[in-house]
């Protein structure tokens, strides 16, 4: 518990967010424990946008900076990167256009290319509008075989609804204040959970 109490303290330390940072282009934001879920409303379609934080942050290189890190240097940042999941619902249809997206493990970090997407689109799918669960019946495009001009139409269509690079970092940057946020709250509730007797 002791151990905890300090751990607790130096997380909030570094904590760069005390509540969560906003994602610009008028996004209403709903959080459920992991989960995230963004919404922005434009003429005749509703655009949502979830992720969960839990399994997002990639496995980091450790092996290779243990050694050159020098005993006073921070920790490497922690980066939340989930995938996450496009939703379209235009008003008048009872489909919904999902696309799946997820960040390149390695494309993190190489700012490189000046035109280079940060995220990904890896799946394509059509699901009835309103229903909870997905139908493994629907047909799911696959991205990987798709034509490359399609893809890029694809990447055009999600931008014109606001989900770009732009949008694609500050998900970033909520995602990395939420997972911290519920790390320091674990380690509350392990601290209390270790201390009951």
């Amino acid at each position: 518990a002791q151990f905890l109490t300090d751990e607790i303290k130096e997380e909030k330390k570094i904590q760069k967010h005390k509540s969560l940072p906003k994602v610009s282009g008028g996004w209403e934001l709903e959080v459920h424990g992991t989960e995230a879920k963004l919404v922005r409303k434009i003429a005749g379609e509703k655009i949502t946008v979830t992720f969960n934080i839990n399994n997002s942050i990639p496995p980091s290189a450790e092996e290779d900076t243990q050694e050159q890190q020098k005993p006073d240097e921070q920790e490497p940042e922690l980066t939340s990167t989930p995938n996450f999941v496009v939703e379209v619902i235009k008003d008048d249809t009872k489909q919904t256009l999902v696309l799946d997206c997820h960040y390149p493990e390695d494309e993190i970090g190489h700012e490189g290319e000046e035109e280079s997407d940060i995220f990904t689109i890896r799946e394509v799918s059509f699901q009835p509008t309103g229903e909870a669960d997905w139908k493994d019946t629907n047909y799911t495009l696959n991205t990987d075989s798709l034509d490359w001009a399609l893809y890029d139409h694809l990447m055009d269509f999600l931008a014109d609804r606001g989900v770009d690079n732009t949008f694609a970092d500050e998900l970033i940057e909520l995602s990395t204040a939420l997972e911290h946020q519920e790390y320091i709250k674990f380690l509350e509730d392990l601290k209390s959970f270790v201390k009951c007797q």
